[in-house]
């Protein structure tokens, strides 16, 4: 299944991640561009794993406002960065499902295949953070129960989530549903269509 290859492949990269455990070390891809698929998963899940830890910084209420400043710039980096990776990854499974005849009773997902792609990157990460907490030795009995039950959910969740999208992407491969890849057009990064920024020119 091809969740089983994306779960793995989040895993590994957050835990690399957290060998050094900084948002400022180097990205090496453990995987070359000829494993395509391969090297997509991983850097979509280093985007995530590293804006996870942007999110968590930029809330400390003591940070510095200038700091603070330089960080949200990074995190609206980091976005544009997550939304490219998800278009990279459609493209993909356009390109592999190219030659299917569509059915002509076939309908179109709510969400494309790498949008559900996203979410399950995501998810690999509250697991991981969550299983943390569920087992830091220096917390309480009672929050360590209490994370692990919402352990127990996001695993859950995580076996849906997969489950889903396997589901929708053998749909694909028969034709029974279909996928259409819409670039994002976000409006705040364009100098033409953001107001302010359109102002300053």
């Amino acid at each position: 299944m091809f969740t089983d290859k994306a779960n793995a492949i989040f895993q590994e990269v957050i835990e690399k991640y957290h060998v050094i455990n900084t948002v400022d070390q180097p990205f090496e891809n453990a995987y070359p561009e000829s494993d395509l698929l391969e090297h997509l998963l991983y850097r979509k899940c280093w985007i995530d794993t590293v804006q996870w830890h942007y999110e968590d910084i930029i809330r400390d209420p003591q940070i510095d406002p200038v700091a603070a400043l330089t960080l949200k710039r990074q995190i609206d980096a980091s976005n544009q960065d997550r939304t490219d990776m998800v278009e990279y990854i459609d493209s993909y499974f356009l390109e592999k499902y190219k030659e299917v005849k569509v059915k002509d009773d076939a309908t179109i997902n709510t969400e494309s295949p790498a949008w559900g792609v996203d979410r399950l990157s995501i998810l690999a990460l509250k697991v991981y953070h969550m299983h943390e907490e569920a087992t830091r030795e220096d917390a309480s009995p009672e929050h360590k129960a209490a994370c692990q039950k919402k352990l127990d959910i996001l695993l859950e969740q995580r076996v849906d989530l997969s489950t889903a999208i396997d589901t929708l992407l053998n749909d694909i491969a028969n034709g029974d549903k279909y996928m259409k890849v819409y670039k994002q057009m976000k409006m705040y990064n364009d100098d033409e269509l953001n107001p302010v920024l359109r102002s300053q020119k």
